[in-house]
């Protein structure tokens, strides 16, 4: 099964150095020996194993961007599932930019009604930390207006943080099958570890599949005393960041990353393999829960979360 995912944007605004950390595993100090992207560059990137990401990267140079628009509109637009539209936070020419995104949004109702698109306000590195958020909402409003009735979602990214990952797994999210289903299941596990969180990550991109956080639901976990934990919203993430750049040491070294368990005074976590595309990572703060019991459960839950997964992808084909 495959998913059309169009990358677009002006030349310049950071669309092939997003790709390359995502789905290369390239660190974000190399992706300045990159060059510009010419017309469209095509990979086909296999994602929770019979989940084909069809991922087209186009050029953003003026003479590519006409192209598109004209002579290659139908090739471009049609069957899209997801685009994503990079700009520039810094753009000297933004007007030129949202005429572009404008036109693009047209060949998407003709050829692709269907398709989500998201809206990346990329280099938010550039922008000062005290001044972040309110640049990223004033132009989340400006391209929310010019969207029209399109539904839109923005967010502000930078390939130097954890603000990446979270953009890129709400985007592919969109191209799970009955992703609602796993993060069901994801629940009922959770409750059979008494954890107060469980992520269930992608194996290769370590993007967020499913959560499923004890703060999610008060019906989900037994009534009685319990002590709930500030979780920082940001966590998952981070954690994407971190097992990803952990994965690329072991990588230099030449080893293998396998597991990763964690016994320390706060909390248990255990990160392991779910299913043969999938790890999961779980945390519990209950001090009597060990970490072989919690492997145990994930041992056990295994052949049910690979059922899960292959019948999701079954019911598009």
């Amino acid at each position: 099964m495959k998913k059309k995912v169009l990358l677009m944007g002006a030349s310049g605004s950071g669309k092939t150095s997003m790709r390359s950390m995502i789905f290369s595993n390239n660190p974000a100090s190399l992706t300045s020996r990159l060059g510009a992207t010419n017309d469209v560059e095509q990979n086909h990137v296999r994602f929770l194993g019979d989940l084909i990401l069809n991922l087209w990267d186009c050029g953003g140079q003026d003479a590519f961007m006409d192209s598109y628009l004209s002579t290659q509109r139908s090739i471009i637009f049609s069957h899209v599932g997801v685009m994503i539209y990079v700009f520039d936070v810094e753009s000297r020419e933004m007007e030129k930019d949202l005429e572009y995104y404008r036109d693009c949004l047209h060949g998407l109702s003709q050829f692709s009604k269907d398709a989500n698109v998201f809206l990346l306000v990329h280099k938010i590195d550039l922008v000062r930390d005290t001044e972040r958020n309110t640049v990223v909402q004033r132009k989340a409003g400006e391209l929310e207006k010019a969207s029209g009735e399109t539904p839109v979602k923005v967010f502000g990214t930078s390939i130097y943080d954890e603000s990446l990952y979270k953009a890129w797994s709400n985007i592919v999210n969109t191209l799970i099958p009955n992703a609602r289903n796993l993060s069901k299941h994801l629940r009922i596990f959770a409750e059979a570890c008494s954890a107060t969180e469980v992520i269930l990550f992608e194996r290769t991109t370590f993007l967020v599949i499913a959560t499923s956080s004890r703060a999610d639901s008060s019906d989900a976990f037994p009534s009685g005393p319990v002590v709930y934990h500030a979780l920082d919203p940001k966590r998952y993430e981070r954690t994407s960041e971190l097992i990803k750049a952990f994965k690329q040491s072991c990588s230099r070294l030449r080893e293998e990353f396998r597991s990763l368990e964690m016994e320390l005074a706060e909390f248990t976590a255990v990160l392991d393999e779910m299913t043969k595309n999938t790890y999961v990572l779980v945390v519990a703060h209950d001090p009597v829960i060990e970490t072989a019991a919690i492997k145990m459960n994930i041992c056990m839950a295994r052949k049910k979360f690979e059922e899960l997964q292959g019948d999701s992808l079954i019911l598009e084909k």
